[in-house]
């Protein structure tokens, strides 16, 4: 047994973006008419046109819009606006496949027990959680480079062994987040410090907590993309750090782990 539902999207308590709804855009996109598409959903003419008023009042830009001179029913184009939709629906609902994935292998339909419902609301202690897509990967025999391209325009190189690619069905263009321990960045105000650690981002200091012992110090590298460290307040005030500070953050890349 296998859990499986469809994915609706709803703008308050009305629903906006359904599988049949998706469908008609993508078809309208091919065909160019609505009557052609509404044939192919199926549904009738009367039914797409509801659904595409729906859509285009409860979006903040129309999806699809009528072109006049159309024939048998009328010529149709869906906006640049309507794509990026269907694409983010696609992309929504894929996370969604693996999530009802991930459920059915956590339930034990014998006995009707959720084994391991924790999982879904665990948290993660370390500070640096960081938004990207993998554009990269390069194979070893046991460890892989994983390149994941930032907000900033940067890109963050992760190593890992292949057996957590693979437990991860791990690809280029994937959704994921670089996760770092503050302990694991090191600062140097030397822009062109030449080190074998394989990420060296230039950023500047936008806060400083000073400790008893140890002081965080958060680097803005562009984009909202922020790293936090933790360093002793002694480093703190040898390398005499300010905010506003130019700084390079370095990171080994057995020290960035991956989440999906």
């Amino acid at each position: 047994m296998e859990f499986s539902s469809s994915l609706t999207i709803f703008n308050s308590d009305t629903p906006l973006l359904l599988e049949k709804r998706i469908q008609l855009i993508n078809y309208i996109e091919e065909a160019g008419s609505i009557s052609k598409a509404a044939k192919k959903v199926p549904m009738s003419y009367k039914t797409a046109w509801d659904a595409i008023t729906a859509m285009n009042n409860l979006c903040p830009t129309i999806v699809v819009e009528k072109v006049t001179g159309g024939v048998g029913g009328g010529g149709a184009k869906v906006t640049p606006y309507g794509k990026n939709l269907v694409q983010t629906y696609f992309r929504l609902q894929q996370e969604h496949k693996k999530f009802l994935s991930q459920l059915t292998q956590m339930t034990d339909f014998n006995t009707g027990v959720l084994k391991s419902l924790e999982r879904f609301s665990m948290q993660i202690s370390a500070r640096n959680k960081i938004q990207g897509v993998v554009e990269s990967i390069e194979k070893d025999t046991v460890n892989s480079s994983v390149y994941i391209k930032l907000k900033s325009g940067l890109t963050l190189v992760s190593v890992i062994t292949n057996g957590a690619i693979d437990n991860l069905e791990l690809d280029i263009g994937d959704d994921v987040v670089a996760i770092i321990k503050s302990s694991s960045v090191l600062v140097s105000t030397d822009i062109n410090l030449s080190i074998s650690a394989r990420n060296k981002f230039q950023g500047v200091i936008t806060d400083i907590i000073l400790g008893d012992i140890n002081s965080e110090i958060l680097i803005d590298i562009g984009n909202g993309d922020k790293i936090a460290t933790v360093i002793t307040k002694s480093s703190t005030e040898n390398l005499d750090l300010k905010v506003g500070d130019s700084v390079l953050a370095i990171i080994k890349s057995s020290d960035v782990m991956i989440g999906k």
